[in-house]
């Protein structure tokens, strides 16, 4: 590697231990990075700013601000409320069965959506709930963010590495139903479990405020009917057009964004209101990451970091399976996930063709770079904004918090992978 790329690598450390000690505010580090970056040449303004492979996602930030803004009119209606009570008495008032019932929602609603979306959805109605148990919400926001990057593995739609790895390999969404989802609901029943060792055991349960939840009814939360159904019918053909991608060929950022216009428009909420819940600080900290990662990837960092994992394997089906796994979480963990693969899937395509056992290649990428985002809390988008909400509402979780949870549910989720790849594609 140059010179500049070693310098890259340290501005990069640099920022993301800033991001991971928490010494400064991790948008400081992460616009902070971004600017040394583009001071540095490490990366240009078209390549931060337009590039489709190494600069802002743009994708990920409109599709943030499209759901931010719908959640916010949704907030209105008192809808959330509603779901909150309504969660709370399925649970009979118990924390633990009350965080099962919210993680197999956001998995089963990230396998359809995207996990963005979904996090997005939930956080509020699990803030509510957990006021009304009495409960720290930290536990269930981490819980969640990691169902969901899970449940977005099942499908092509679900995590938005799917859909470039889609692209290059010409899979089709029955394709990782097939392939990736079987695994998934296995890896969601594991996780469950983890849940009650990691979370569960400290919960306490009170019967008085489990009393007080039963006596509610959920409906009079309902402060908006007519919003609430406007609000709801504009969600319902958001998510259609989300599983509807394959078909109709709009981008999922498109479609949130013409959505939330749509319902500002078309609704009493003003403005003000709508962009109160858009969390600012989140898509500008993306922004500011994006361009970090892009310019590793611009002076070739990434490339040679994955060229050297292949080329250790010495062209071995087998072991360049279990590497490209392994390495996928590993990287992913530290990087965001959409770049990685973005920079990754050309190098597996070669190697499918050159050495075989492509499959089974494709799939371990897949697996590792969607396992792998749950390993810190900037691994993947949806821990980001999970933060960032939580942040928002007075309940902060730290960058170690979430990731000495993630490391472990992480590495029991990828090693319980590799032998469904081999005995599936490798025998």
């Amino acid at each position: 590697m140059s010179a500049l790329s070693w310098v890259s690598v340290a501005v990069f450390l640099a920022a993301y231990t800033l991001i991971a000690t928490e010494k400064i505010h991790r948008v400081a580090a992460a616009l902070g990075g971004a600017g040394i970056m583009l001071v540095i040449h490490a990366t240009g303004a078209d390549a931060a700013f337009f590039s489709k492979h190494t600069g802002v996602d743009w994708n990920v930030i409109l599709l943030l601000l499209g759901m931010m803004i719908i959640v916010g009119v949704l907030k209105e209606t008192g809808v959330f409320e509603y779901l909150a009570i309504w969660a709370a008495k399925r649970a009979r008032g118990r924390p633990f069965r009350l965080m099962v019932l919210l993680v197999l929602i956001t998995a089963a609603a990230s396998a359809l959506l995207d996990n963005v979306t979904t996090v997005l959805l939930i956080a509020p109605v699990t803030f509510l709930v957990c006021e009304r148990l009495a409960v720290n919400a930290a536990p269930f926001l981490i819980a969640e963010a990691m169902a969901s990057n899970i449940g977005g593995a099942a499908t092509l739609v679900g995590d938005p590495p799917n859909i470039i790895i889609a692209s290059r390999a010409g899979l089709s969404f029955n394709d990782f139903l097939v392939h990736m989802a079987p695994m998934i609901v296995v890896l969601m029943v594991v996780f469950v479990g983890l849940c009650y060792l990691m979370f569960g055991r400290s919960f306490r349960y009170d019967p008085e405020r489990a009393e007080q939840i039963m006596a509610l009814n959920e409906r009079e939360a309902i402060a908006d009917h007519r919003l609430l159904w406007q609000a709801l019918t504009v969600l319902a053909l958001v998510m259609a057009a989300f599983v509807l991608h394959p078909v109709l060929h709009y981008e999922p950022s498109v479609v949130a964004v013409l959505g939330a216009g749509v319902l500002v428009a078309a609704t009493r909420v003003s403005t003000e209101q709508a962009l109160a819940e858009v969390e600012w600080p989140t898509l500008v900290f993306f922004a500011g990451l994006f361009v970090m990662v892009g310019a590793l990837v611009e002076t070739g960092v990434i490339g040679a970091l994955s060229e050297a994992a292949v080329a250790a394997t010495a062209g071995r089906p087998e072991l360049t399976t279990m590497g490209l796994l392994g390495v996928s979480a590993g990287l992913s963990a530290v990087v965001d996930n959409i770049p990685y693969v973005a920079t990754m899937s050309p190098i597996v395509e070669q190697l499918a063709h050159a050495g075989g056992g492509d499959r089974a290649l494709w799939w371990a990428l897949a697996f590792g770079a969607d396992l792998g985002g749950n390993a810190t809390a900037v691994g993947a988008a949806a821990n980001v904004v999970v933060l960032g909400i939580a942040a928002r509402n007075g309940t902060p979780i730290s960058f170690w918090q979430f990731t000495r949870y993630g490391l472990i549910v992480t590495a029991v989720t990828v090693v319980l992978v590799a032998p469904y790849l081999w005995l599936r594609y490798l025998m």
